[in-house]
């Protein structure tokens, strides 16, 4: 009777042990995942983009997987990145912008990357509440992504997000960046149109903008130009366009624009939109459009590279064992720091 139980034991444990995992209850696979996205399932959206957004290998490989699946429903949309100086107003005209679209037809979807802290990672992700009236439109959808100190505040899976929502049929993408800088290169990497809010006084403005970033963009938009402002605002797009008459324009057969609008009282709008089917249509009839989305993807391929070899290297346990004593010995003088990185580089590579 004894060995008969322990016979059963043994058996039970040994089923255990090749009994394939089960699904959690309620965890939804890949597959719905992705029928759902590509049905336009809002909810599912979602959470994809949270599968994306996670840091978990298990995770990560699924998310790679969902890709896959809805990839060939990708790239049919307009990318349109929108930044600006402080107080510019970037997330009104986002909404009044998003709105005229949606009135018009469109699939809106909104990536408002957030600003994190550098201290405690944390981030505000208000920007529902910022357009409070667009977020309740069924024809658009908004997504606050913490930029988690990414370069450009960029998230580093905004691009994996683009696609999830073109698979979702939104036919507009407005990625809304955080601040102005150099760094606003990442954003123009991997979105087709590039619009910087300023306000207006060009004097000092332009003092404070870094010609790197005016450089960028393709259309400029001077915004608050209502009530006693409006003159001003016109003056300011006047500079803004001879200024851009002497640069080398970022988009082959281009010429970019400065244009005034009034997102809090739906001024201009209209003809900013107009701006940008212009540039959408001049483009694609003269091949760049496509040329530029390819030159992208390239440049996707390298970003993912570094982001990998970044997380391996400092994942690694030999390197976690020697960089605190390492980074002392910089600290201290006592090794200098081109040094202290082949050490480290020579420490993960031998172990390999």
């Amino acid at each position: 009777m004894i060995l008969t139980e322990r016979n059963s034991e043994k058996k039970l444990s040994i089923e255990k042990q090749v009994r394939p995992k089960r699904r959690k209850k309620n965890e939804i696979s890949i597959e719905e995942l992705a029928e759902g996205i590509c049905n336009q399932n809002r909810t599912l959206l979602a959470q994809a983009i949270t599968l994306v957004e996670s840091k978990s290998n298990r995770h990560i490989m699924k998310a790679q997987e969902l890709i896959q699946k809805v990839l060939p429903f990708t790239g049919k949309s307009i990318r349109i990145g929108v930044t600006g100086v402080p107080g510019a107003g970037k997330s009104t005209f986002i909404e009044a912008l998003g709105k005229l679209l949606c009135e018009q037809g469109n699939r809106v979807a909104v990536l408002a990357v957030d600003p994190s802290s550098t201290i405690t990672g944390g981030s505000i992700l208000a920007d529902k509440t910022r357009m409070e009236t667009l977020a309740t439109n069924k024809h658009a959808f908004i997504r606050p992504t913490p930029s988690r100190g990414q370069l450009g505040g960029v998230g580093r899976n905004t691009r994996e997000t683009i696609l999830l929502c073109e698979a979702a049929g939104y036919n507009i993408i407005l990625i809304e960046t955080v601040g102005v800088g150099q760094s606003e290169v990442v954003v123009r990497s991997m979105v087709d149109c590039f619009l910087l809010l300023v306000l207006t006084g060009a004097g000092d403005e332009l003092q404070t903008l870094k010609k790197g970033v005016i450089e960028l963009s393709d259309i400029i938009v001077v915004n608050k130009a209502d009530g006693s402002n409006k003159q001003t605002a016109q003056f300011t797009a006047k500079d803004y366009n001879q200024i851009l008459h002497y640069l080398t324009p970022v988009t082959t057969g281009w010429t970019p624009k400065a244009v005034t609008a009034s997102a809090l009282f739906n001024e201009g709008i209209e003809g900013v939109w107009g701006l940008i089917k212009t540039f959408s249509k001049d483009t694609k009839s003269s091949g760049f459009f496509e040329k530029r989305r390819h030159s992208q993807m390239k440049e996707w391929i390298y970003s993912a590279i570094r982001d990998s070899l970044e997380m391996n290297f400092f994942a690694n346990r030999t390197i976690k064992a020697h960089l605190p004593m390492i980074e002392k010995n910089v600290v201290n003088g006592i090794q200098p720091v081109t040094l202290a990185v082949k050490e480290l580089i020579d420490l993960y590579l031998n172990e390999k």
